[in-house]
């Protein structure tokens, strides 16, 4: 019979708990922010092409639905028709990468604290609200393609 001690002393139980716990927490927070439900109409078939510019993961913290964050772990690519989203390789269940058209996306500016952030709703059916900093915005030329209010 197994006791709870000898599953503890077990590497490979506690390399399977870590492996699932991991997944499942993935999972969760992409059904939490919204990214799971962009991903039902806009997941990505193929890579950004045409003039693109890039930004992230590393040094860019972007909220999304509920306030909940993302830090260093998003990537996105303004191509010439798309924003184009994707996260880090370690996070990607529950969070495929995205390839939204710049017509299901709406601009607006907003300021929480002390800090100023572009916020993009995303999906005209979805509207999952993506905040990110004003210098990412101005990297990716987001700035200059939709002024924002």
């Amino acid at each position: 019979m197994h006791t709870f001690d000898s599953y503890v002393a077990n590497p490979v139980a506690i390399a399977i708990f870590v492996i699932v716990v991991w997944c499942l927490t993935s999972y969760l927070i992409g059904l939490m922010t919204g990214w799971l439900a962009l991903a039902r109409r806009f997941r990505a078939q193929s890579e950004p092409y045409g003039d693109a510019k890039s930004a992230g993961p590393f040094f860019y913290t972007i909220y999304m639905r509920y306030w909940t964050h993302y830090s260093s772990v998003i990537r996105l690519t303004a191509a010439t028709d798309v924003l184009y989203a994707s996260v880090l390789f370690p996070f990607r269940i529950g969070h495929p990468p995205l390839r939204i058209p710049w017509n299901e996306i709406r601009f607006s500016q907003g300021r929480r604290f002390m800090s100023t952030y572009v916020e993009l709703t995303l999906g005209s059916e979805e509207q999952i609200p993506m905040r990110i900093p004003v210098r990412m915005a101005r990297n990716l030329g987001i700035l200059d393609r939709c002024p924002v209010a």
